[in-house]
């Protein structure tokens, strides 16, 4: 499905599941879809699973949204306590949209679900707003505690099933340009790696000349602080620190803080290898561009800062400005913090390399020990010329069988709904659209721009 078509369904209200491999354009879907409700006033919550999914659309954490926090099960006090002081945003709330949704735990969207219905006081599913789950499956699933219970996905849950949501493959591919790549990865989802496959991940098996100068994923985050201190300290002279600054509600600005790929306090020398934690369009950077930092410029920051010129991989010099990460809640800021948006890239954490691309990668896949990680490490990267393998292990290229199975339903009823929609005239569709936007207590515009959305990617 393309994104047109993905969001055209998504302005007829329904319950949406937006999925598609690493690269279709998920996120960007999302985003042109939240702006054109905004422009017709209707209140949508963003959310995600995890904390850095979150900054990465400007949302909170579902837990934080719906009030539930840590909590693994509400009883009628505890949902009575949620709604007094969550109510009123949930209430507000025409759309509820969770990012990363492959992260979240069943019980965990039965909870929202629960809160969602008290209060809106309402039966229906999620009180009756329109709810639009995206991730992938096949990337990395719930994280849980040794003396936790198996963790269940997502769609294993009552409120899916309520939810019943309509599904939206995304099939454009707009990160990988390498054909054996694509075929590597679509090999890993479907469960059928052939010799061929690992014949492909075998040429990668070697140290790159300059292996300094690329990043490293590890699955572990030990093996990246420990990498990236001691290449800081190998270069000459002292560190340039850059200090987060921050301002609104404590407990979001916190949430912004551990969801930050940016420390509170970067450590920055001339030689340090870097990475760009955010997208900048104009200024020709993405999260996960990489390069080096060349030296520090004192005249071109407003407040008489020194700010670092990085050099891209690609040879573009870019003097860094701080810039901003923030928490809206229905369409209002509510905290925001400023740092550099850089990261020192010696190493990274696999898990939090999620949603970058990066143009060389060097990994480490021995010490795989859950299912996705090998798939999203790989997935990082455009072409298998800029992939250097340490090795991998059986797990590396493992997905969930249950995952496995319900993509293949995934898949089916996607095209359903395709085939669906391709019936429809132009007509019938805009009354879709229209209905909707009163239903969620929008104003009806007569603008091209509001019905079409941004342009594609």
């Amino acid at each position: 499905m393309t994104q047109e078509t993905a969001l055209s369904i998504l302005k007829t209200g329904r319950n949406i599941f937006l999925t598609g491999e690493p690269g279709s354009g998920k996120t960007h879907t999302i985003n042109r879809y939240v702006l054109y409700l905004k422009q017709l006033k209707i209140k949508a919550a963003m959310t995600a699973s995890t904390g850095i999914a979150a900054t990465h659309i400007n949302g909170m954490t579902i837990h934080s949204w719906s009030g539930i926090g840590i909590k693994k099960n509400l009883n009628a006090d505890d949902v009575k306590k949620i709604i007094k002081y969550r109510g009123k945003r949930i209430n507000k709330t025409g759309v509820l949209i969770i990012d990363e949704i492959s992260m979240l735990d069943a019980s965990v969207i039965d909870l929202v679900d629960t809160v969602c219905r008290a209060a809106k006081k309402s039966e229906l599913s999620f009180g009756g707003m329109q709810v639009i789950l995206v991730g992938d499956f096949f990337q990395l699933p719930p994280v849980r505690r040794e003396d936790e219970a198996p963790y269940k996905f997502a769609f294993e849950s009552n409120a899916w099933k309520s939810a019943n949501p309509s599904v939206c493959y995304l099939t454009e591919q707009y990160r990988q340009s390498d054909s054996d790549l694509i075929g590597l990865l679509s090999a890993i989802r479907s469960g059928d790696v052939l010799d061929f496959h690992y014949e492909c991940l075998d040429r990668c098996l070697a140290r790159p000349a300059n292996n300094q100068n690329i990043t490293k994923l590890f699955p572990h985050n030990a093996d990246v602080d420990k990498i990236n201190l001691e290449e800081l300290d190998k270069l000459p002279g002292s560190p340039v620190n850059f200090v987060m600054k921050s301002k609104g509600n404590d407990r979001f600005v916190e949430q912004l803080k551990k969801g930050c790929l940016s420390p509170e306090n970067l450590k920055l020398k001339k030689g340090a290898v870097v990475m760009f934690t955010k997208n900048n369009f104009e200024v020709g950077y993405v999260n996960g561009t990489t390069g080096t930092v060349i030296g520090f410029d004192e005249n071109n920051s407003d407040e008489g800062e020194v700010l670092p010129i990085v050099q891209t991989r690609e040879g573009k010099k870019i003097t860094v400005g701080s810039a901003e990460w923030a928490v809206e809640d229905n369409g209002e800021v509510v905290a925001n913090i400023e740092q550099l948006p850089l990261r020192l890239a010696w190493a990274i954490t696999i898990h939090k390399s999620q949603g970058m691309t990066l143009d060389e990668v060097f990994v480490d896949l021995k010490g795989s020990f859950v299912e996705g990680q090998g798939y999203v490490a790989l997935s990082r990267v455009k072409t298998l010329k800029g992939l250097y393998l340490k090795g991998y292990n059986q797990n590396a290229l493992k997905v969930h069988p249950l995952v496995s199975e319900q993509d293949f339903e995934f898949r089916s009823r996607s095209a359903e709904i395709q085939s669906e929609f391709c019936r429809l005239s132009g007509e019938d569709l805009a009354l879709k659209h229209n209905a909707f936007i009163l239903s969620a207590g929008g104003e009806l515009l007569r603008s091209k721009r509001v019905s079409n959305g941004l342009n594609a990617q």
